[in-house]
Order: structure tokens, then sequence, then C-alpha cells
């Protein structure tokens, strides 16, 4: 067996990381009913498997962070496991959801290929080490109050059980009230530290609690901001999808279209490809670059 470089992870017999083929983490924000479930994943299974990139499916089976108490929460952590279960058993994928508290994890890593932890637990000592407790691949969002750098002392403690398999993914940074910012030098400050980074799409879109009672956003923007992130040279993209944005239970505002995938996957790609045979050649604008 090949062993894993440096900045490489492995979900499953596949490798995220280091030159390996784009990661898409996607699927309805939460887990609404069965058909959105399962005829999103089957429609994001068939683009990422003709555009030769890799897959892991999420949802939540709970929202626990919403704006407001009346929001749609999921249907809790037993329905919501069952769910991805099937779905992982139906289209052969990885699936990943949130977990919140230490009491979930040995439950959800029984079911769930990738454990997320949400932006805001970030920094949850405990909850970091349970989840890494599992030997399990582990997605930990980076705070909308962390500065890149302050990355690596989630990174300590994550691996101190021994566990390397671990993603930091970048979501936006608080700018003022309900509005985030995406400081793109980050992302190469998180790369250095030694594991993939993923750039969080939809959520950097949000404008938190921009709109009362719920977060708005800026959906519009999705396009410069996802091929900005890839040509920074990050690992993989994570996107929350819908069939109708409209009628969606969480984050609406931005919520990418399943519709509008394959074509915004296709421009990201070629981005991703192109900076990877930069990187691979040893080049740090182009092939033309040459030395002073």
């Amino acid at each position: 067996m090949n062993k894993l470089r440096i900045g490489e992870i492995k979900v499953g017999e596949s490798r995220i990381g280091n030159g390996n083929p784009l990661v898409l983490i996607a699927g309805p924000c939460v887990i609404e009913n069965d058909n959105i479930m399962f005829s999103t994943a089957q429609r994001l299974k068939e683009i990422c498997d003709d555009l030769n990139i890799f897959l892991i499916f999420k949802s939540s089976y709970d929202k626990a962070n919403r704006t407001s108490i009346s929001s749609f929460r999921g249907p809790g952590i037993e329905k919501g496991l069952r769910i991805l279960g099937d779905l992982k058993s139906e289209f052969s994928m990885p699936v990943l959801s949130d977990v919140h508290s230490v009491e979930e994890v040995k439950v959800a890593a029984e079911v769930l290929d990738v454990l997320q932890i949400p932006a805001f637990l970030c920094r949850q000592t405990d909850l970091l080490i349970s989840v890494s407790r599992t030997g399990k691949p582990v997605n930990i969002k980076k705070g909308q109050f962390l500065a890149p750098w302050d990355v690596r002392h989630i990174i300590e403690k994550f691996v101190s059980t021994g566990n390397h398999n671990l993603m930091v993914t970048e979501r936006g940074t608080t700018f003022g009230y309900n509005n985030l910012v995406v400081d793109f030098r980050g992302l190469p400050v998180m790369r250095s530290f030694g594991y993939p980074v993923i750039f969080d799409l939809t959520h950097s879109l949000q404008l938190p609690g921009g709109q009362g009672n719920h977060s708005g956003g800026e959906r519009e923007l999705a396009g410069p901001l996802a091929r900005a992130a890839v040509a920074t040279g990050i690992d993989g993209l994570f996107m929350e999808v819908h069939p109708n944005p409209k009628e969606a239970l969480c984050d609406a505002s931005t919520v990418i279209p399943l519709q509008e995938v394959e074509g915004l996957l296709k421009q990201v790609k070629a981005i991703y490809d192109m900076v990877r045979t930069w990187e691979k050649n040893g080049t740090k604008y182009g092939k033309d670059q040459k030395e002073n």
C-alpha cells in the first residue's frame, strides 16, 4: 500500500489533497425528505463521475445553530442517519454530516464516512478530541472569528490522538454586523499546515441574520468566489445545493440551484487542473515563468 504524502488524506479508497482529483462536498443544507435527498444525490453523482470529481455527499440531520428557534432543524440523528446510510448504499458514495456534541459522535461515526465540526464549535476541545479518536476523516470548519494562522491550534488538538485524517474548511470571516468577507490570502496560509483545505462556497455568501429571523445571502457571487478560491490552490469545494432553492428549508438565499452545479463545476475544474499542472511543474506563475 502506498503511503500518504504530506497534505494528503484518505476517505475510503480515495485520496484528497496534494494533486489528487478535486473533491466536492455537496448536498442539501439539511435533510428535508427522501425525494429531495435521493434526486439530489443521484444528479450530483452523475455530474461528479462525468467530471472526475470525488463526491462526498453532505446533509445535516440536525442544524443546531439556526438563527431562530422556529427554524427547521432537520429530522434528528436517528432518522437522519438512516437516510444518509441508505444514500451511501444506493449510490456507493461517502456521506458527511455535522456533529454538535460528544454524545453524538459514537452513533454518528457508525454511519458517516466523514464527520464535520461546525464553525461555531471549532475550538471545543472535548468535541475535537472525541471525533479524532474515532479514527475517521474529519472536516473542521474554521470559525468566522478566527485568523487563518490560528487554525494551527485546532490542528494540534485534533492530531494529538494520532489521527491525521483531517480537512480544514474556510467559510468566511465576520466583517461587521450581518456580513462575511473571504480573505483569499488565508487559503494558502491554512494549506501550509499540511492538510487539505476546502472552500465553503455557500456559507461564504451568507449575510448572517441579515433578514431578521433568518440569514440572507448573495448567491449571485457564487461563480466569482468559487473560481477565485480554486485559483489559490485549494483541494476542494463545499457547497449546499437544492433542486428548488426558493423552497429550501435552510439557507435558501445561498444554496446553489442543482441545475447550475454542472456548469459551475466545469469552470472550477478547468482552473483546478491548470493550477495543479503548474504546481507539478514547480512553477509559481505559469509555464512561461523565468528566473530573474
